[in-house]
């Protein structure tokens, strides 16, 4: 289900968007969607965010947006770096706006507003380098 979940354009546009996102900032955008959530969903969205090592970003200004498919949980994950320097509510004002998309099914669209409205925070926090700035992970989807 969670592979099946966007088509390939879908696919595209979403990683065009970390693209973006990431060429306005030093931040690192990762998606990870899987079928189910195995306990809670902050707590396995903290192990893929070790699995897929966002912790080892020089600035620790990794997100990490995590989608269980089949079980409709959703949590947005940033390192420590990040969550020193934005609102508490943040990711919290993030996710009320991807959800609004999600409950029209426009599933594709609320993934690449949530990642659009982490760049442009990443943006003022983690400006682009280009003198020494690197893309530290993936920018493709991962699947769990």
């Amino acid at each position: 289900m969670a592979e099946k979940l966007f088509t390939k354009a879908e696919k595209d546009q979403i990683v065009a968007a970390i693209k973006a996102a990431e060429l306005e900032t030093s931040g690192e955008i990762q998606v990870h969607l899987e079928n189910h959530c195995k306990g809670e969903v902050l707590d396995r969205a903290a192990d893929v965010f070790a699995m897929l090592k966002m912790h080892k970003t020089k600035l620790r200004n990794g997100v990490l947006f995590y989608l269980a498919v089949e079980d409709h949980k959703l949590a947005i994950l940033g390192d420590g770096g990040i969550n020193n320097v934005v609102p508490d509510n943040f990711w919290e004002s993030i996710k009320e706006a991807m959800i609004k998309h999600f409950k029209k099914e426009q599933f594709a669209e609320g993934l690449i507003t949530g990642i659009r409205m982490s760049g442009e925070a990443l943006k003022e926090h983690f400006p682009y380098d280009g003198d020494t700035d690197e893309n530290e992970l993936s920018d493709e989807i991962s699947f769990g």
